[in-house]
């Protein structure tokens, strides 16, 4: 079955069995002899659609976080250079910016069951990458492979917004924080790879630090498997109301989908709430990854091994994913406004404990947990802001130019923070991104006055 199919209605000559993800007993009639699906239960289809995306995200985030701890670390191990570090969390995010409009792209042509299943192939090729590189020695290769494991990246936060895509207003930020949670199984387990990682690299005669990326392919060829074959009926088809023939034909009577893209930013411009929740996701991502991009070296430098290291990370993964439901529910209750801005004030207590820690190890572990509980939060509420704020029309186009932004400027956080460490040390890194939250706190404070002003 195809994408297509997935959105596929038409008429039968005779009664047929009911579609994927409608109920029994839903089929309809139509005249003497002829009868018809009657329209699924979109209620039923959206909790099958969350739980196959919780699945995903659980198997294929086991890829993404058994990389983090290691990543950084491999580049040293490659170039020799403290500096260069910060380069594998840059090259991934880089890739994330790139990638996430042509997924973006691919979703809004053939569903998301297309744009999620090549992300996470994309993503298991550069892991392969990756291991050619370490084995080789060859660090540009290395470079090239983290920047297309990007892709993961890109599919793991498209994931969160095919949650929404069938979601009520009353329950959009529930279902989308679900999708992020689910992401602690396998983000959380995946740094503490680093152990068996050592074993897996010996046995292949890799550096101690490319064994996790063993997992990472894996990890990554599962979460293809689970969105291929089980996310039917495709939930953006779904709600866009597209059968076969509007999937196929209007791609060459709409305008190009950069075009598409344009248009969309100018509608995010006219929107303040969209703006609010766009602010809050493009810079809280910067304050997140500046500060972990560092962190394992900063660890290493203070003898931590790379079981204290990854520990560490997982914890910081914990905070990012775990509490996520309850910030949905917070996010659905108090508002989308008052979770961003307790999203900032973690952030500054965070980056206070990390930034102060020295070679306090429980102080940078409590300082990265609460940077990843401030980026839930800016993250959950920003996307259900920004996506509930958009006319569906042009929400695929400002989705994917979110995603990008959000990775481009992760990607020159995580680029400046090795150099920013060398100059003023860890403390001062985190004292620079403390300052981010300054412009997402303005942004939410003055949308929020401008609402309660206006009747």
């Amino acid at each position: 079955m195809t994408e297509a199919a997935d959105a596929q209605q038409t008429p039968p000559t005779t009664a047929k069995p009911r579609a994927a993800g409608q109920p029994e007993g839903a089929e309809g009639s139509e005249g003497p002899g002829r009868s018809i699906p009657a329209p699924p239960d979109l209620a039923a289809v959206q909790r099958r659609t969350v739980k196959v995306l919780m699945s995903a995200q659980v198997v294929a985030g086991i890829g993404m976080g058994s990389m983090l701890s290691s990543g950084g670390l491999l580049v040293e191990h490659l170039t020799g250079s403290e500096g260069a570090a910060g380069l594998a969390t840059t090259m991934t995010t880089l890739g994330a910016a790139l990638l996430s409009v042509p997924l973006a792209a691919l979703s809004r042509a053939r569903g998301r069951r297309a744009g999620l299943g090549i992300g996470w192939l994309v993503a298991a090729a550069g892991a392969l990458t990756v291991l050619a590189a370490a084995r080789l020695g060859w660090f540009p290769l290395m470079l090239a492979g983290m920047l297309l494991v990007g892709s993961g990246t890109a599919a793991n936060l498209q994931s969160r917004y095919a949650a929404a895509d069938l979601a009520t207003s009353a329950t959009r930020a529930r279902s989308l924080s679900l999708v992020v949670w689910s992401t602690t199984v396998g983000s959380v387990l995946g740094p503490n790879l680093s152990g068996p990682g050592e074993a897996v690299a010996r046995a292949l005669a890799l550096p101690e630090a490319a064994g996790t990326f063993v997992f990472s392919v894996a990890a990554f060829i599962a979460g293809w498997a689970v969105i291929r074959l089980r996310l039917r009926p495709d939930p953006l088809l779904l709600a866009a109301g597209r059968d076969a023939a509007a999937v196929a034909g209007p791609a060459a009577r709409q305008p190009a989908f950069f075009a598409r893209m344009s248009t969309a930013i100018r509608h995010v411009a006219t929107r303040p709430a969209a703006l609010t929740g766009l602010t809050a996701l493009v810079i809280g991502h910067a304050v997140m990854v500046s500060v972990m991009t560092m962190t394992p070296v900063h660890l290493a430098h203070h003898g931590a091994s790379l079981s204290v290291v990854g520990f560490t990370i997982s914890l910081h993964i914990a905070g990012m994913y775990a509490l996520s439901p309850l910030v949905g529910w917070a996010a659905d209750r108090l508002g989308r406004v008052p979770v961003i801005l307790l999203g900032q004030a973690v952030y500054v207590v965070a980056t206070l404990l990390a930034g102060t820690s020295g070679g306090d190890r429980r102080a940078v572990t409590a300082g990265l947990f609460l940077l990843g509980v401030g980026w839930s939060c800016a993250t959950v509420a920003g996307s259900t802001l920004l996506t509930e704020s958009i006319d569906a029309e042009h929400r695929s186009e400002v989705q994917g130019a979110s995603d990008t932004l959000m990775n481009l400027v992760g990607a020159a956080g995580g680029a400046l923070s090795g150099g920013l460490v060398a100059v003023v040390g860890y403390g001062g890194l985190n004292a620079a991104a403390a300052v981010l939250v300054l412009p997402v706190s303005a942004c939410a404070l003055f949308f929020s006055l401008r609402t309660r002003s206006t009747p």
